[in-house]
């Protein structure tokens, strides 16, 4: 069973601690699959998946959209306390940039 076009955003990564690959993906967080390699681990999670939202489907469930499908507006709103603020005010006065750009180009930081 596999979804046909299926845009789900999918990772593999090792787990220490079971001592195999762990295929996941982000709609569905609660899901995964365990497998030797990383690609049994994605072709596996790829399959959870396609049951799950077959299951959602028969159910009359919407499954949740891909992220990669949604629109995103570049603006979101973060709280700090406020002398995080000021420090982060402070830098971007020193660095002769707006704290717009020194909090964008914090975050886009590997």
């Amino acid at each position: 069973m596999s979804l046909k076009n299926d845009r789900y955003s999918y990772r593999t990564v090792w787990s220490e601690e079971d001592g195999e690959y762990v295929g996941l993906c982000v709609e569905f967080a609660s899901l995964s699959w365990l497998a030797e390699s990383p690609e049994e681990a994605l072709r596996g999670i790829r399959k959870v998946v396609a049951r799950a939202v077959t299951d959602m489907k028969k159910s009359g469930e919407t499954p949740p959209a891909p992220i990669s499908g949604r629109t995103f507006s570049g603006k979101f709103i973060v709280r700090v306390p406020p002398e995080v603020h000021r420090k982060l005010a402070l830098k971007a006065a020193e660095e002769g940039v707006s704290l717009n750009r020194l909090v964008s180009a914090r975050l886009s930081r590997p």
